[in-house]
């Protein structure tokens, strides 16, 4: 109580304006990842399947819907990153687990064993450690200087090595284990978030300062932070929408969470020195959150085709059945339907 205490009398009306849109962004993301897989799931019915290289779902509505809905997320998202670090805002998508795993279980009958109502809350409970042991953001006067922090040595190194791991996935893992290993397709998009957030929050304190009376868009590294949003982002849709599509939704959410928010974490304290504004007790602590986390979805993983109360001989028919009115089955959410159906 007394961390909570001391946390909320340190805050700034901005973190709380970053916590706020944080908050509301987790609650529309989450909730388009079942609408996108919705739309995905009817598109693959009558085309070739984002999975196996299809883009019959861009001519799908629902599809759309939930892409608008996770854009507003992703608006209220970057707003955030303007107002607070990128250390307190990246683990409030720990809610977004929460709604999607809830949606899931209920509109997706995809179930959700007890363990992984745990694992969800070990994640909440992880991101709260952190969130109350954030560093208070660092004070940027113009958008020069974000883009002297991102020139510097150490945040190239890890760019260098970010862009090698991705050109590795897409060109020799992807082709080969894209459709087997949920690894392939979220590595890819958790590397690639890691960069694009950084140059979002770039992007984000440009935008506050112009607003604020100090025009920044005079500076070419405020164009040259958009391009990188840009050409991420797209990157990111592409590979998540294929994760969605090959696998169980309960099951990429927190993977992808868990991924994504590491490493933008890592790009943080090495980009913006968050830890430099910290002591032991206070990074210790935030490390105690992310073993948190991980254990969460270390349960939501490992109960992920466990079904409270349920026979064997009643989860398959209900596969069955499943399989007859969707086309394919959702139960099994590690690997292929290629047993289970007939890809065109």
């Amino acid at each position: 109580m007394a961390a909570v205490r001391r946390w909320s009398e340190g805050m700034s009306s901005d973190n709380v304006k970053g916590l706020v849109l944080a908050l509301s962004s987790s609650l529309f993301i989450g909730a388009s990842f079942i609408v996108k897989k919705k739309g995905l799931k009817k598109a693959g019915a009558s085309g070739i399947r984002a999975g196996s290289g299809g883009y019959s779902y861009l001519l799908e509505p629902l599809w759309w819907v939930g892409m608008i809905t996770m854009v507003v997320g992703e608006i209220a998202n970057f707003a955030a990153y303007a107002f607070a670090p990128a250390i307190l805002v990246t683990p409030l998508g720990a809610l977004s687990i929460i709604i999607s795993a809830a949606l899931a279980h209920i509109i997706l009958r995809e179930k959700l064993h007890t363990f992984g109502i745990l694992g969800c809350v070990l994640c909440v409970v992880g991101s709260t450690a952190i969130v109350l042991h954030a560093p208070p953001e660092r004070q940027i006067e113009s958008v020069t200087e974000v883009w002297d922090l991102a020139t510097e040595p150490g945040f190239l190194f890890y760019a260098l090595l970010v862009l090698t791991a991705v050109f590795i996935l897409i060109f020799h893992f992807v082709p080969q284990y894209g459709q087997s290993h949920i690894m392939v397709y979220i590595g890819v998009c958790s590397l690639v978030g890691s960069i694009s957030v950084m140059s979002v929050k770039a992007l984000g304190i440009a935008l506050k300062l112009t607003f604020s009376g100090m025009n920044q868009l005079v500076y070419p590294q405020t164009w040259a932070f958009t391009l990188v949003v840009v050409t991420c982002v797209v990157t990111q849709m592409n590979y998540l929408n294929k994760a969605l599509d090959t696998f169980n939704t309960a099951v990429v959410s927190p993977i992808y969470y868990v991924m994504f928010t590491t490493l933008t974490i890592l790009a943080s304290v090495i980009m913006f020195k968050d830890w430099d504004r910290q002591n032991p007790t206070q990074i210790i602590t935030e490390m105690c959150g992310f073993v948190t986390i991980l254990s969460g979805t270390f349960l939501l993983h490992k109960t992920k085709d466990m079904v409270d109360g349920t026979s064997l001989t009643s989860m398959s028919m209900r596969q069955l059945k499943h399989e007859e009115e969707d086309g394919f089955d959702e139960s099994i959410p590690l690997k292929r339907q290629d047993s289970l159906r007939i890809i065109p």
